[in-house]
């Protein structure tokens, strides 16, 4: 690819976060951990209160993409064949013979908006999982290919309201991000109330192609990263790994120094390899999106609460005394040594 066709990709990029911004008022680091998601190849998990603006962000970064885009709102009642589609029987008008077809359900799409997804019992969420794994639909004995690129962008309300069902983690892991929205500050609050209780309106102008999308992806793809970096993303991951009842007795106090503190304490299970790899594939979406061709050690750290903090499950110790895995990915960042050229 041309170093003019990249420039204007790039251009093209920032357009995006401009046309997202005249409907969402601030949450620009959410934006661009959507933004990092999609360019990465994975899929995003939005979690916030109702009324945060999660389902209007993905539609608005939808209308923004010429892509085709499908919209699910899970209830308690949802079934799989509801998401994935089902066998229908028709009849031949001329011949009368009657034959089974099967019906695309919203998956078929390139963007799924998986709206308050943990309010459906885990037998629907699990229909996502080929899915979101494999970019591929099995039905009857028959597979079928989804179209690409695929992401699923999904919503849920936190796990502490009535009326949610938590996500597995088989398919939490299945998301390449996981994404808090929080309250808007003041000033925000009130640019809020100022666009949307008037009767302007905005239109939202399509800029990335599919074609583009595929190109950038590769583009990520490309990204330098240095030994270094990727040593520091491995150890980032294995850091988040408690030590065993039994490795504990194999090693010397000396030897459990090595091990953060919070990690020993409050994790039960931590990430495993494909956390390393999102880290990697996260951080090189964001220099590009920089405009640069190298990752540095500030992309690995920014990207690293939204990628760990689904992989980490904290015990009932840590639970008891409000300690989220947000503390102890703070204490990892603290923790893990960094590279000696962190730029490079």
């Amino acid at each position: 690819m041309q170093e003019q066709q990249i420039t204007e990709l790039l251009g093209k990029l920032n357009q995006v976060s401009n046309e997202i911004a005249k409907v969402i008022v601030g949450q620009q680091s959410v934006i661009d951990e959507l933004l990092i998601s999609i360019l990465a190849g994975g899929h995003c998990l939005l979690e916030g209160v109702p009324g945060l603006a999660k389902t209007l962000m993905v539609s608005s970064l939808a209308k923004t993409l010429a892509l085709n885009f499908n919209r699910v709102q899970f209830t308690p009642d949802l079934m799989p064949s509801d998401i994935i589609g089902t066998e229908i029987l028709e009849t031949d008008h001329d011949s009368g013979e009657r034959f089974f077809k099967f019906q695309q359900g919203p998956v078929f799409t390139h963007i799924l908006l998986a709206d308050e997804i943990n309010r459906t019992p885990p037998k629907t969420q699990a229909a996502l999982l080929e899915a979101m794994q494999e970019r591929r639909i099995s039905y009857a004995g028959t597979t079928y290919d989804l179209p690409k690129p695929f992401f699923v962008l999904a919503t849920q309300n936190p796990v502490e309201q009535a009326g949610t069902y938590p996500l597995p983690e088989a398919q939490l892991d299945r998301f390449l991000m996981f994404v808090r929205v929080g309250y808007p500050s003041e000033k925000e609050e009130i640019e809020i109330l100022k666009r949307t209780t008037g009767n302007s309106h905005c239109e939202l102008t399509e800029v990335l192609t599919a074609e583009d999308i595929i190109a950038l992806q590769n583009l990520v793809r490309n990204v330098t990263v240095s030994d270094e970096l990727l040593s520091y993303a491995a150890n980032l991951a294995r850091a988040t790994r408690p030590v065993s009842s039994i490795e504990a007795k194999e090693k010397t106090s000396e030897q459990l120094k090595e091990h953060c503190q919070s990690v020993v304490e409050h994790v039960r299970w931590g990430a495993g390899p494909r956390a390393g790899q999102a880290l990697i594939l996260c951080a090189k979406a964001k220099a590009l999106m920089a405009g640069r061709y190298a990752i540095t050690i500030a992309d690995i750290q920014f990207v690293a609460p939204a990628v760990l903090r689904h992989r980490i499950l904290v015990n009932f110790q840590a639970e008891a005394l409000n300690i989220t895995p947000d503390n102890v990915i703070e204490d990892l960042l603290a923790f893990v040594t960094l590279p000696t050229s962190p730029l490079q």
